[in-house]
């Protein structure tokens, strides 16, 4: 049975009962990041700080993330599901619950997490739900997840400033997930920094052209 079939509605979010059950072995990645050099895997230098985030095809994501100033390191992998390690045909069939997610390790001193958020609003359209463009299923859908209490109240606060500018150009309503962080898993090596060894590879993102505030403060 192919695994497409596990699952028929991948615009549903799964049970974890009904998730693939996955596997112990951790996919094996490159040891170092194609355009910046640094490792891909912990531990990383002391001072840096971690966003994780989902916005549609983690291949063009990744490449606005390791773009951005202040950058150490990027990589792309699942999370927000249910199934340990799995691989992107699983993640593909909707039977982990798992998005397609950028892990983007940044300097503080010369990057702001509320300017990562700058960057994940604006590179997508977060009122799209489970899709985005053409890419349709809950692997796509729009999803911060966060690391601290900071993080929770930047995202809440930058979440509803952006719908503000999004209501002010009548566009649609966030839906955009903020939840805590779990488990990161890795993806295969060959999506790892994508569009760099790909140059005109697909990148299926598409923002709302509106443009996000920073430097915002939860209420």
């Amino acid at each position: 049975m192919r695994l497409s079939a596990l699952f028929a509605d991948k615009t549903r979010m799964i049970d974890a009962d009904r998730a693939l059950p996955g596997r112990e072995q951790a996919i094996e990645v490159p040891a170092s990041h194609e355009v910046l050099g640094h490792p891909l895997i912990p531990p990383f230098p002391g001072g840096l700080e971690r966003a994780i985030l989902a916005m549609g095809c983690f291949w063009g994501a990744e490449r606005l993330f390791w773009q951005a100033p202040g950058m150490w390191t990027t990589a792309v992998g699942y999370a927000g599901g249910h199934t340990p390690n799995p691989t992107y045909e699983e993640v593909c069939s909707g039977s982990t619950g798992h998005a397609e997610v950028v892990l983007a390790v940044f300097d503080p001193t010369r990057t702001s997490y509320a300017e990562i958020l700058r960057v994940f609003w604006e590179g997508h359209d977060p009122t799209q739900g489970m899709r985005q463009g053409n890419d349709v299923g809950t692997q796509y859908r729009s999803l911060i997840l966060v690391t601290s209490d900071a993080q929770l109240q930047a995202a809440e606060a930058s979440r509803a400033a952006y719908q503000e500018r999004l209501t002010e150009a009548r566009l649609g309503q966030i839906t955009t997930a903020i939840e805590p962080a779990g488990e990161f898993y890795y993806a295969e090596p060959y999506h790892q920094q994508y569009l760099a060894k790909v140059p005109n590879g697909y990148c299926g993102l598409g923002g709302t052209g509106v443009a996000c505030p920073v430097g915002l403060t939860a209420a």
